[in-house]
């Protein structure tokens, strides 16, 4: 006998949530607010948006943090596709402990000890902190990410299809692109977009690997609230949390997409052979 869901899982759901998202709302709403003081509602108004496209200091962060992010999040996700494919598909061989421990190690790893482990490397190779050696550094961190997402779609991944295809002549590098990487799209979707994001909002190993000139928005923006927090970062902060809503929707939208568009080759295919 199934039970459903108690007061007690409602509230606290409704708790958990509002603990997570309560704060991003008040931000929003705060980010038109008219009066300067970030606490005090003075009536609605856009002007911090108009404001905001005059504050050079603020767009060139913003500019640096979304290519950094592009960069990364794209070199990432190809590096983790072909780790998560080593891993699932080569089986063992001498070394995989260590390829595997290398590949995971960012996850459990303290972004400090990240951060500085990298700081150490780039001033030993003697390389200028920049916008790549921070696009580096984000690679670094967020492959491992897409690796277990891609990872885990590979798993259950059903390699008969591919046999198929290779013995009606496919070269196994045709295969991948044609067969393969359409199926587990939407895991390599999902991991370029996790890799985004953690790109997006990193401060502290982006704070290490950095250097003039390449000022990330979470830096810039943490510099200011020490001073104080102004109803610009509100909106700032406002236009990224749409953005990534935005992508976030977007990559669901195209997954479910391909995922209907499977089931319709795979009844065809079915009906076929009927």
């Amino acid at each position: 006998m199934t039970r459903g869901p108690t007061w007690f899982n409602i509230t606290s759901l409704v708790l958990g949530f509002s603990f997570l998202y309560l704060p991003i709302v008040l931000l929003v709403i705060y980010s038109f607010n008219e009066s300067r003081l970030v606490t005090v509602w003075g009536g609605f108004s856009t002007k911090w948006y108009a404001s905001l496209l005059q504050n050079e200091q603020l767009l060139d962060a913003a500019w640096v943090t979304l290519r950094v992010a592009f960069a990364s999040a794209t070199i990432a996700t190809v590096l983790g596709t072909l780790a998560a494919l080593i891993l699932v598909r080569s089986g063992r061989f001498m070394g995989r402990s260590l390829f595997s421990g290398m590949i995971f190690a960012p996850l459990v790893m303290p972004e400090v000890i990240l951060g500085l482990s990298l700081l150490l490397l780039f001033v030993a190779m003697g390389t200028a902190r920049g916008f790549w050696t921070v696009m580096l550094a984000h690679t670094t961190f967020a492959m491992c990410y897409v690796a277990v997402v891609v990872q885990s779609r590979l798993v259950g991944f059903d390699k008969s299809v591919e046999e198929a295809a290779e013995d009606l002549g496919c070269p196994p590098v045709k295969t991948f692109f044609l067969i393969t990487l359409p199926i587990i799209l939407p895991g390599v979707i999902a991991g370029w977009m996790l890799a985004f994001t953690l790109s997006l909002d990193d401060l502290v190993i982006a704070s290490f690997t950095t250097g003039p000139g390449a000022t990330t928005l979470p830096m810039k923006i943490y510099s200011q609230v020490r001073l104080g927090v102004t109803p610009e970062i509100n909106a700032v902060c406002t236009i990224l949390v749409g953005l990534v809503t935005i992508g976030v929707i977007a990559a669901s939208l195209v997954t479910k997409r391909q995922q209907v568009q499977r089931e319709r080759d795979e009844r065809a295919a079915f009906g076929a052979d009927g």
